[in-house]
């Protein structure tokens, strides 16, 4: 008996000589661990088996732990776990996961290693200081000598790899709504450090979601619950360097048990809303999306505005008619779909009578504007008024019941004027808008419109015109580059007709169009030259970039990819991709060669494979068209993915993104602030796609 303990202690050399190196931080050559010797209980002995050396840490097969130091070893395929047990002391050690659970003495904790187990070829490999720390074997390193020094009728406890913690939670600590984060050193922050990240794991998985993150590593940082991760948790701290390497952390058993409160923010009990009102939220748990409710207390009629940003404001701008005693309240939604109200808070509206004219700044009027006058009470009539500054002569423009106005002035009104509206309200009253000044240059003017600058016609196109001055008939040429007439293209007597030209009626290639007015003294009014081209040869769209059914893996694979450099959330980096795209069903190709772009995101510019033309929307005179524009091509698609994540992480409008980019809900809805996408759904449609397709689970990863 006594020889087969000594054969056992034997076993443990390898894994001893390198308890040392990893608790005093020291890095060998694996050919350098020869030049080492192992001193156990005062015998020396010979290192055999030979460990595996990984990130400059030394790993040892299970199964040598088990027999050096007369533990029992559990493998849990399914899991990926194994679990050590020696006595009354047990360590639980996860395949490529950081997190560790370790027990001494009936207590329960975690920890985080700096190299996690793994499995390689077909056997089980841990980092043996963790495992002989959990189970209590002392080690000391004799460095003149260069020995390892086992003593094993020393016990030791556990010692955390980090010198790190958490002050701002309890170990057991329950979490009920907001709670503040904050990662402690004991000596000194870990050499390199760019980057904290507090994570909440799952003790059966070891794995969670980033619940905040920053790259000042003490600062204070805000963590909103999800109630959908409930339960027993584990939060982690970690730190990282530029590339997203794990450097030092360290982790605390919580309970997440969140109580959903809501409560208004902007606005107080009693409070009279004079002109408008800034209202938002705040909450004890992570909002999707908020409904703000208003109920006229005196006519009990209920308004309940759209969905909206948790962390934006709901600007309630009530008018004259809408004042009285009202009670306001939010509805807040979770994740899992559950509707949170805040208490009722009674609010009067006491709104003065205002009004502004829209549609024209102080300055020169020289083209078409349209007219309109702002009010927050109803009116019954309205007039647009022009005011000659040195006589004083007034001129009715336009009345009528409520509408707006179109005004292009003409050379008659030229000099300066001041433009002002003019209403009456329901009761007869007549109220004016502060006046304009304005400058008309008195030049008879003509504006095309139907095509415009660099427009590309393939097909019929509608022409009209307007101008500030009557014509008696209209004309519209097409000209070369020079400005050379070469023929007209449409026209008639009724100036203000709409005519057609189809652009098959020429050759391809690059023109002008110009509007010619005629007067009845024969004069002529010309409107700009407009360059357009003509093609008439094939068009190529927009082309899948892989099989539908394919898209959502190819997808998340880029995104788990970069998620681990940037931080940003895979779930909503997954999203983006599937709405920009149709299911990576439309990627723009060169219009004209069919190049494809690899394009993901629509960029424009040139990317590194140059660029394709594609289309895009440009307004001419009042009217919208299509126009050529590069788009950044790419030699794959990766290089899109990750010029777009460049975009967000470098543009200095994504900061307000940058700050919660770890979340895709929060996420979300700062790339709506930041003025991303202009569509109002944008945040909700991402996540929908996030929870129709479970792309949460991207977010989900170990440590």
């Amino acid at each position: 008996m006594q020889k087969k303990v000594e054969w056992s202690k034997r076993k443990i050399f390898t894994g001893i000589i390198l308890i040392f190196l990893v608790s005093f931080a020291l890095t060998l050559p694996i050919a350098a661990a020869d030049n080492v010797k192992l001193v156990i209980d005062q015998k020396k002995v010979d290192v055999s088996p030979s460990p595996v050396i990984r990130d400059g840490r030394t790993l040892v097969p299970v199964r040598v732990v088990s027999e050096s130091l007369g533990a029992t070893v559990n493998w849990d395929g399914q899991n990926r776990t194994v679990h050590i047990v020696k006595g009354d002391r047990s360590v639980l050690l996860r395949i490529d996961n950081r997190l560790v659970d370790f027990t001494e003495g009936g207590s329960t904790g975690y920890s985080l290693c700096d190299v996690p187990p793994a499995i390689i070829g077909d056997r089980t490999f841990v980092p043996l200081r963790l495992v002989s720390s959990a189970l209590g074997v002392a080690v000391h390193w004799q460095e003149e000598t260069r020995t390892v020094v086992i003593d094993s009728s020393l016990a030791v406890p556990f010692t955390p790899f980090f010198d790190l913690s958490i002050p701002t939670i309890q170990p057991g600590q329950t979490i009920t709504g907001l709670t503040i984060l904050q990662l402690g050193t004991g000596s000194a922050l870990p050499a390199g450090g760019q980057e904290v990240r507090f994570q909440l794991l799952d003790p059966k998985t070891g794995r969670g979601p980033v619940i905040a993150r920053g790259n000042n590593l003490t600062s204070l940082y805000s963590w909103l619950p999800d109630p959908a991760y409930s339960g027993s948790k584990v939060l982690a701290a970690a730190v990282y360097d530029q590339n997203g390497k794990f450097l030092a952390g360290t982790a605390a058993p919580v309970q997440v048990a969140v109580v959903p409160q809501v409560s208004l923010t902007g606005v107080t009990p009693g409070q009279e809303i004079k002109n408008n009102a800034n209202i938002g939220i705040a909450t004890t748990f992570l909002a999707e999306y908020v409904k703000y409710e208003l109920t006229n207390l005196a006519t009990g009629k209920v308004t309940l505005t759209e969905e909206m940003d948790p962390q934006g404001f709901f600007v309630w701008a009530p008018e004259v008619t809408d004042n009285g005693t009202y009670g306001l309240r939010a509805i807040a939604y979770d994740s899992l779909g559950r509707a949170f109200s805040s208490p009722t808070i009674t609010v009067t509206a006491a709104v003065e009578p205002a009004l502004a004219l829209r549609g024209v700044a102080a300055g020169v009027v020289d083209k078409p504007v349209t007219l309109w006058v702002w009010r927050n009470f109803p009116i019954t009539q309205v007039e647009y008024i022009l005011k000659n500054v040195n006589t004083g002569q007034e001129i009715v423009l336009a009345q009528s019941g409520y509408s707006s106005f179109n005004w292009f002035p003409g050379p008659e009104l030229a000099g300066s004027w001041e433009v002002y509206g003019r209403v009456k309200d329901t009761r007869g009253v007549t109220h004016t808008t502060e006046p304009i000044a304005v400058q008309i240059t008195g030049k008879a003017k003509l504006n095309l419109i139907g095509v415009g600058p660099n427009q590309v016609l393939t097909d019929t196109v509608k022409l009209s015109s307007k101008a500030n001055v009557p014509l008696t008939g209209i004309e519209y040429r097409l000209l070369s580059t020079t400005g050379n007439l070469l023929k007209v293209i449409a026209g008639g007597p009724d100036a203000l007709a709409e005519y057609t030209w189809s652009p098959q009626e020429v050759a391809a290639g690059y023109y002008k169009i110009q509007a010619v007015g005629f007067t009845s003294g024969g004069g002529q009014v010309l409107s700009e030259a407009v360059p357009v081209r003509v093609y008439l040869g094939k068009i190529y769209g927009p082309v899948p970039i892989i099989e539908k059914d394919k898209f959502k893996d190819f997808a998340s694979q880029l995104a788990v990819k970069s998620q681990e450099k940037t931080g940003m959330s895979a779930a909503l980096q997954t999203a983006q991709a599937i709405l920009e795209t149709g299911w990576g069903q439309s990627t723009p190709v060169d219009k004209y060669t069919g190049k494809p772009s690899n394009n993901l995101f629509g960029i424009k510019g040139k990317g590194p494979a140059g660029s394709v033309i594609s289309n895009t929307w440009e307004e001419y005179n009042g009217a919208t068209f299509r126009i050529d524009a590069e788009f950044r091509a790419y030699n794959n698609p990766e290089e899109s993915w990750n010029d777009h994540k460049t975009l967000l992480l470098t543009a200095a409008r994504y900061e307000p993104y940058r700050q919660v980019m770890h979340n895709s809900t929060l996420g979300a809805w700062a790339l709506k602030r930041a003025g991303y996408a202009t569509d109002s759904k944008y945040p909700l449609k991402l996540i929908d796609i996030i929870k129709r397709y479970n792309l949460h689970l991207l977010d989900e990863k170990d440590i």
